[in-house]
């Protein structure tokens, strides 16, 4: 009988398998979770039209890898959405990583810890803790997986794009944690794109849910400021790539027209694109008309963050 040298019986594994060589999953914390305590808790994946993540205990990545010959060293750690009470994985996520790829960039789903779980201490510490763990680790790996560390960057989907805003403004947030080798890597992005995004916690103009999931029913008037990411904003901030529409119900569109406006007003390199309809979640806008273009804006935009950063463009 043939006897098959290791890589090739992994390569046949894996295409038999219809798992992808260019895919694995990472935990955020592997020496224990910060800011977290005991609990029956379980978490849930509910597949249907969206597969839908609730109760998060585990935090991890997963990474998405395009092939080497195509790779233009850029990578983006995505936060799906859900109003913090759950996570559109798939479409707010893995779908939005492949996509990536197919630009030749390395796209990284983080599933993060809902504020609203059990397993919780604080629950505003805890998603932030996990995005900057993700930043960090991309960094730790960056020559392995053949990406730029000064070429990674953040996206995120409404709720999603609160957190991926947060860590725009509070990356450099001190940690309060047992730190390893990994927590001293910059936690900064190079640069944010942010999709139909929760930006303040001012009832004015937020997502109810949102707020009331990661600060309460209650919160005090220091915390909706902190997170309110439109006052956050400074000039040590990296550009920034937002796409609303007007039309949206869930989402106010003020919320990306504030972060716009605070972004100019301190000089941080901004672009953003309101379509007129689109409502809210429509992801890649696939079978939305020309909104399901914007995809292309963000893929020129960050051709011109690589060429900034002195890499060529391959894509």
């Amino acid at each position: 009988m043939k006897k098959y040298r290791p890589v090739f019986l992994l390569s046949l594994i894996l295409s038999t398998s219809g798992i992808s060589a260019q895919e694995m999953t990472l935990p955020l914390w592997p020496n224990g979770i910060p800011n977290s305590k005991e609990s029956d808790e379980k978490e849930v994946s509910e597949t249907g039209d969206i597969n839908w993540i609730r109760n998060v205990q585990d935090p991890d990545i997963a990474v998405f890898l395009p092939t080497m010959q195509s790779a233009t060293g850029q990578a983006v750690v995505i936060c799906p959405g859900g109003g913090y009470g759950g996570l559109a994985y798939d479409w707010e996520g893995t779908d939005i990583a492949k996509w990536l790829n197919s630009k030749g960039i390395a796209g990284i789903v983080l599933k993060y810890r809902l504020p609203n779980s059990e397993s919780v201490e604080v629950s505003y510490k805890a998603p932030l803790q996990d995005v900057q763990r993700a930043m960090r680790l991309v960094r730790a790996n960056a020559e392995k997986w053949n990406v730029h560390q000064n070429s990674v960057g953040i996206m995120g989907f409404s709720a999603g794009g609160h957190l991926a805003s947060t860590l725009g403004t509070h990356f450099d947030h001190e940690d309060v944690f047992k730190k390893d080798a990994i927590d001293s890597l910059s936690a900064r992005p190079d640069f944010m794109a942010l999709v139909y995004p929760v930006i303040t916690m001012n009832s004015e103009f937020t997502h109810q849910g949102s707020r009331n999931s990661l600060l309460g029913e209650n919160p005090s008037k220091e915390l909706v400021k902190e997170f309110s990411n439109e006052l956050q904003v400074q000039n040590n901030m990296p550009p920034t790539f937002i796409i609303h529409a007007t039309d949206d119900d869930a989402v106010p569109v003020e919320n990306a027209l504030l972060f716009y406006k605070a972004l100019k007003d301190q000089n941080i390199k901004a672009e953003m694109h309101i379509y007129p309809e689109g409502g809210h979640g429509f992801s890649l806008g696939l079978g939305k008309g020309y909104l399901e273009t914007w995809p292309d804006r963000l893929h020129d935009w960050l051709k011109k963050m690589n060429e900034s950063q002195g890499e060529p463009s391959k894509n």
